[in-house]
C-alpha cells in the first residue's frame, strides 16, 4: 500500500493489496477498498462503502456520505461499487436507505464521467457509461451497456434497459426498454441504439429483426398489450426481443418511453 501523509485513513478501514490513497484523501472507518484501488487526491470515501479491485477515483469525489433523501434517518445502509470503474471528479455516490431496500449497487467496468451523480437506492449493471453531469435520482434501475450523454436527467423509481442510450441534456420521466434511444426534454422513444448495437457486435439479421419488432410494437394500431402478444409470437425464437417485451411486461412505477406521434398519428 502507499498512503500519502496527508491522507486520514481511519481505524476500521480495510484496503487491499496495492492500494494507493494520494493526497488529501480520507477514508473513513466502515469502508473497504479492493485490491489495487486507488484514490488519485482529494477524494472522500465514507459510510458503509465497499470499492471493487482496480477502480480509480479522481479528485474531489464525495462517495457513500449520507443519502439526499430527508426521511433518511442514519440507518445503516450500503454502497457497493464493482470492480475496474472509472470514477472521474466530482462524482457524488450515495448509499441506500430503509425505503429503498438499504443498498445502493454498482457494477464492473463502469464509467462515471465529471460531476455525475448516482442518487440513493439505485441499481446499476456493468459496463454502463455517465457523462459529465448526469443525474441518476434515486431508486433507479439500470441493465448492462447503458449509456447517457452529459447532462440527461433520470427520473426516480424509473428503469433504463440494457444496451439503451439517452441522448445528452435529456430528461427521462418513464422507463426506457432495452436498446432503446431516448432523446428530448421531456425524452421520448426515438428508435433503437442501433450505433451500440453495431459496436457490440450484433449481426445484422439480429439488427433487423429488433428493427422489425421495433415497429410492430409502436405501431399505431391496437393496444400495446395487444402488440407485445403478436411480437412474442412472431419472434418466439429471438432473445433480443423478448428481452424487450419482458421489459415491458414486468411493469415498474412508471409508464414506457414512447416514440413521438406524426400529425396522422403514426410513430
Amino acid at each position: 500500500m502507499k498512503i500519502h501523509p496527508s491522507a486520514v485513513v481511519e481505524d476500521g478501514a480495510k484496503l487491499g493489496a496495492d492500494v494507493r490513497v494520494g493526497p488529501f484523501c480520507h477514508v473513513g472507518p466502515n469502508v473497504e477498498l479492493g485490491d489495487g484501488v486507488e484514490l488519485v487526491s482529494h477524494v472522500v470515501v465514507h459510510g458503509r462503502t465497499k470499492i471493487g479491485a482496480r477502480t480509480r477515483l479522481f479528485p474531489f469525489a464525495s462517495i457513500g456520505h449520507q443519502p439526499q433523501d430527508l426521511k433518511y434517518e442514519g440507518e445503516p445502509s450500503t454502497l457497493t461499487i464493482g470492480s475496474d470503474c472509472l470514477i472521474r471528479e466530482g462524482v457524488t455516490m450515495n448509499p441506500g436507505t430503509k425505503g429503498g431496500g438499504m443498498e445502493t449497487v454498482i457494477g464492473d467496468k463502469c464509467a462515471f464521467l465529471a460531476n455525475s451523480h448516482v442518487g440513493h437506492d439505485c441499481r446499476l449493471g456493468s459496463s454502463i457509461v455517465l457523462s459529465n453531469n448526469v443525474m441518476l435520482a434515486g431508486h433507479v434501475r439500470m441493465g448492462d451497456f447503458v449509456i447517457c450523454g452529459g447532462g440527461a436527467a433520470i427520473i426516480q423509481f424509473s428503469r433504463i434497459g440494457s444496451h439503451a442510450f439517452v441522448g445528452g441534456l435529456s430528461g427521462v420521466e418513464n422507463d426506457l426498454i432495452p436498446y432503446g434511444l431516448a432523446m428530448g426534454n421531456r425524452a421520448y422513444l426515438a428508435g433503437l441504439n442501433l450505433v451500440g448495437l453495431r459496436r457490440r457486435g450484433f449481426s445484422r439479421e439480429e439488427i433487423h429483426d429488433l428493427r422489425r419488432a421495433y415497429r410492430l410494437l409502436f405501431a399505431a394500431e391496437g393496444t400495446l398489450k395487444e402488440r407485445v402478444e403478436d411480437v412474442a409470437a412472431e419472434f418466439a425464437s429471438h432473445p433480443q426481443v423478448h428481452e424487450i417485451l419482458d421489459f415491458i411486461r414486468d411493469g415498474g412505477d412508471r409508464s414506457i418511453c414512447m416514440p413521438r406521434l406524426s400529425t396522422n398519428g403514426e410513430a
